[in-house]
């Protein structure tokens, strides 16, 4: 079931993307993973500008998707799944509802490049490969410049 969340979800908004982002542990480069990998109060701050999406099973919170119209494109943003059921296909049903949604006709998610797994997820998806990705990332995005080095872009067109 998915539902449209508000900053009260905040901490389990959190607590979901830190479990779920601790497989960038030794994949990701050294001196961009930390913990936590979100802390809470950089969620509290990006809340205001995105809208987020969760999965619920049993009553529970276990996936979350954000997205983030800037400009004339959305993005996608914090798109996580609890570790225990990831590959369930919860996270391809809170990509389509937001597909389904987005107004904008431009889909674009950045994403660690050395993190396959959700490349080959965006790709198997419908979205592709941007080679423009530094200046996607330097127009709709606010990273640092080795986030930029270190990242891809996906887009789909709807």
């Amino acid at each position: 079931m998915i539902k449209r969340l508000s900053i009260k979800d905040a901490p389990i908004i959190n607590k979901i993307i830190n479990e779920a982002a601790s497989a960038y542990k030794g994949v990701i480069p050294g001196d961009c993973y930390h913990v936590p990998y979100m802390p809470q109060e950089e969620l509290d701050g990006e809340m205001a500008s995105m809208t987020f999406f969760g999965w619920a099973e049993n009553g529970k919170l276990v996936g979350v998707m954000g997205l983030q119209p800037v400009k004339d494109v959305t993005l996608i943003r914090h798109a996580y799944v609890l570790p225990a059921l990831q590959r369930k296909g919860i996270g391809t049903e809170l990509l389509k509802h937001v597909m389904k949604i987005t107004r904008t006709g431009r889909l674009l998610v950045g994403t660690w490049a050395d993190a396959t797994w959700g490349v080959s997820f965006y790709q198997k998806n419908g979205f592709t490969l941007r080679p423009d990705k530094d200046e996607l990332l330097v127009r709709y995005w606010n990273v640092p410049p080795r986030q930029i080095e270190t990242s891809v872009v996906l887009e789909i067109n709807l």
